[in-house]
């Protein structure tokens, strides 16, 4: 065989070889990300989600592909965004931001594997059925945060307790939202505050529910647990600090940006744990022999930078109580 032959011959077997390594390759499996609000919002809670896909061993572009549908805050778009994903098809579908999403996905699939992250309880939200065993193909990480606004009230009325008119920010369009709402109201009642509600579910209607609360002289801010407002935290933050008023949220980003106080579990923490839900579905895992995972520790944060700024001085034994100073 001369040089040239030998040359093509194994060329052609290299290539010949290759080809057939590329038709034995089994096809990267795709993961369906269905979110309520936009990737900005949720960026961090994403990498979080990612971090826990990979250490299960699966990383985005090399060995599975993720598929992002996001609703921008527009609820009546879940239900189509699901049936895309679920037309795609996908091998299980990661859906983030409440009960909404995880609902419509379980409507429009039977057989797909869901795993969601919600902040209230998901057998109350009609998501499993029970905590133990969710049953069907949904299962996910349940961070607790909607039942704890009525503590979140009283830490911040012992944080400011000269504010006996505290407010109050919920977003109506949440399915939580109203039985939530009850629950402050009741916890308030028993300290002998009042409270005054304002609603938003844009970024317009937070502006104009700042201007309100300008207007109404109350001495706190409860931002009630949702996932629009987690969000568009920055945005609160700087709404509080330029309203000087004394802000309690539900998670430690919040403080961190520079709101006053927060209490909860940690939210990226559980979407950590929805990727590593994702990752075990992906090894073979039924989802209806998944128990829903819970928080088992909850976080105090005090920005003391905040409450100077604001020119409050928290209590001492609040302050001993707290997990985390930022100074």
């Amino acid at each position: 065989m001369d040089r040239r032959a030998f040359v093509n011959a194994t060329v052609g077997g290299l290539l010949g070889a290759s080809c057939l390594a590329r038709a034995q390759r089994p096809s990267m499996r795709v993961i369906g990300f269905l979110g309520t609000e936009s990737f900005e919002g949720f960026r961090y809670l994403v990498t979080a989600f990612r971090q826990g896909l990979k250490e299960m061993g699966y990383v985005d572009g090399e060995n599975v592909a993720i598929e992002y549908r996001w609703a921008e805050g527009n609820y009546a778009r879940i239900p189509a965004l699901a049936g895309s994903l679920i037309q795609r098809p996908v091998a299980v579908i990661a859906v983030s931001g409440g009960p909404e999403p995880a609902r419509a996905a379980a409507a429009a699939t039977a057989t797909i594997p869901i795993v969601f992250v919600t902040g209230g309880d998901p057998v109350k939200q009609g998501i499993v059925d029970s905590l133990s065993r969710p049953g069907r193909n949904v299962t996910g990480v349940s961070l607790l945060t909607t039942a704890l606004d009525p503590k979140r009230l009283g830490l911040l009325h012992e944080a400011v307790p000269a504010a006996v008119r505290i407010a109050v920010l919920v977003n109506p369009a949440a399915l939580s939202a109203e039985a939530g709402l009850i629950d402050v109201q009741a916890a308030a009642r028993t300290m002998d505050l009042q409270i005054h509600v304002l609603s938003a579910s844009s970024e317009r209607e937070i502006d104009a529910a700042f201007a309100t609360l300008a207007r109404l002289r109350v001495g706190a801010l409860l931002v009630s647990t949702d996932r629009f407002f987690n969000s568009r935290r920055e945005h609160l933050v700087a709404l509080a600090a330029r309203n000087s008023i004394a802000a309690m949220f539900d998670n430690r980003e919040c403080a961190a940006a520079g709101g006053l106080m927060s209490y909860g579990s940690s939210i990226a923490d559980g979407y950590r744990q929805m990727g590593v839900y994702v990752g075990r579905v992906l090894d073979g895992a039924k989802p209806a022999d998944l128990p829903v995972l819970q928080p088992t520790k909850f976080e105090l944060v005090i920005n003391l930078t905040t409450a100077k700024a604001l020119g409050i001085k928290i209590p001492q034994a609040l302050l001993l109580r707290a997990d985390e100073v930022i100074q």
